[in-house]
């Protein structure tokens, strides 16, 4: 199994902000990523849509052989990893908004989220947030309709800046010094978040955290790949091989598939 491929998925583009973390941290590893583009965004889906699509996706990708599965996307995470923790005995990774690094750096006491409904709305963030912030003040919001730009390959210009300004500025306005992106679509916002925000304004996400727990994982189960294989990564989308490719190096070449129960 050591050189077998880490499976990733996201409910689209956004999880390749953490595969480049992966593929930093890990480069003898080999990869195989899947956007469900088809299905996203998974932010305004009920939880159990949410856990049909996370379980479909894990077997598609077992079936490629996965050694241990990278769920890429908050909202799949904090919705539907207990489910698959429970039904898949391989190990699984998951990405949840980094509140407790956010409580524990915050000077003002004010710490702004930028999440999807679905992530906002779930218990494990919830438990999290109760967990670290007792004295912490939390903005959240719901970055409604960002998802899909992104996933059309729009992370700049002014229809982002003016929907990211309305979720914005009431942080501003109750003085946040911390913004937590709680989706990896958002990552890819960054210029253009620090376009408008103070400098002086710290942005969180959980690319790194993600990367040193699955080195982790890897080490602890004695998965790692050996240092002779030669690193690869394979991609595959349920929706449109364009929308993927603007994201990935261009020698990368993308299946499009279908994934049924």
């Amino acid at each position: 199994m050591n050189n077998a491929s880490i499976g990733v998925f996201d409910s689209g583009v956004g999880g390749i902000s953490i595969l480049k973390a992966l593929q930093n941290k890990m480069p003898n590893e080999q990869f195989v990523y899947l956007a469900d583009s088809y299905n996203a965004p998974y932010g305004p889906k009920d939880r159990a849509s949410i856990i049909e699509l996370c379980i479909n996706n894990t077997e598609w990708l077992l079936s490629k052989g996965a050694k241990l599965i990278v769920v890429a996307c908050n909202t799949a995470t904090t919705n539907a990893i207990e489910s698959l923790r429970n039904q898949y005995s391989c190990p699984f990774i998951g990405i949840e908004p980094a509140i407790k690094p956010a409580a524990l750096s915050t000077k003002s006491g004010v710490v702004g989220v930028l999440a999807t409904e679905g992530t906002l709305s779930s218990s494990l963030f919830y438990n999290t947030a109760s967990m670290h912030t007792q004295n912490t003040q939390v903005i959240e919001k719901i970055g409604k309709e960002l998802v899909p730009l992104i996933e059309k390959g729009i992370t700049s210009g002014l229809e982002i800046e003016k929907l990211l300004r309305q979720y914005i500025d009431p942080m501003l306005d109750a003085q946040i010094d911390t913004l937590v992106l709680g989706c990896t679509h958002y990552t890819f916002l960054i210029p253009t978040l620090k376009k408008i925000l103070p400098n002086s304004i710290q942005i969180i996400d959980g690319r790194d955290a993600v990367a040193r727990q699955t080195q982790f994982i890897l080490n602890k189960y004695n998965l790692s790949a050996s240092t002779e294989q030669q690193k690869s990564t394979a991609y595959f989308t349920t929706g449109k091989t364009k929308e993927l490719k603007k994201f990935i190096p261009e020698n990368e070449s993308i299946e499009k598939v279908s994934i049924t129960p």
